[in-house]
């Protein structure tokens, strides 16, 4: 309602509200304002503040982190949305990245994978069938923007981060940058958090434990 987003909007910093209204759509100007006033809102509970006194600073790619933590340690986190979801991603003294998108028609989907994946993963996709092409694509379309994001390099790397595509069985990295050590660091967390989207986490280590909450 206008009422629940004006409430979310209360919660943002100057610099924030300033990027909300540079969204030319009404509706895009109300996306950005809830998937913020959202994230503030989980992570004060974490930090047991009030949403508006959260602080964040921002990487030379515009990756945001905590500006103050009373935990005594770094808390990590990501957002994505896409087709009116949004997942939140939380974790302590690791980094953490997720992917979330909603599974539509790509047309021209072995291109893509040409220019954005590597040779390995596009012969996969190219070898499937029609029907099977689109969820394969965007299972490790996932998992390489989770991976980058978890570090902040940006979709730039797309091609540097190698996915295990096995039809029928989980993602996982396969290599960054040709690297199999650095891929074997990481865990890569497929998920269908609704009928028509997959989403991938991507969490530096991997003795953690995983636990999905559900905020309507």
């Amino acid at each position: 309602s206008a009422e629940q987003i004006q409430q979310l909007a209360d919660t943002l910093s100057t610099d924030e509200q300033q990027r909300a209204d540079r969204f030319y759509f009404d509706k895009d100007k109300k996306h950005f304002i809830a998937g913020r006033g959202f994230l503030r809102m989980i992570l004060a509970r974490y930090l047991d503040l009030e949403p508006v006194q959260l602080k964040f600073a921002y990487s030379s790619r515009g990756k945001p982190a905590l500006g103050n933590t009373s935990l005594g340690g770094t808390i990590d986190f990501n957002l994505s949305h896409s087709q009116g979801m949004a997942l939140y991603a939380v974790t302590l003294n690791r980094q953490i990245g997720i992917d979330l998108e909603y599974i539509r028609s790509v047309s021209d989907v072995e291109q893509l994978a040409k220019r954005f994946f590597s040779p390995r993963e596009s012969a996969v996709i190219s070898s499937l069938p029609p029907e099977q092409k689109q969820e394969e694509f965007f299972k490790a379309w996932t998992g390489k923007e989770a991976y980058l994001k978890a570090t902040g390099d940006g979709l730039a790397g797309l091609e540097k981060v190698e996915i295990s595509l096995i039809p029928g069985e989980p993602v996982a990295l396969q290599s960054i940058q040709g690297n199999q050590q650095a891929a074997a660091d990481w865990c890569l967390s497929p998920l269908e958090p609704a009928p028509g989207y997959l989403a991938a986490v991507a969490v530096k280590g991997h003795d953690w434990n995983f636990t999905m909450l559900d905020i309507d």
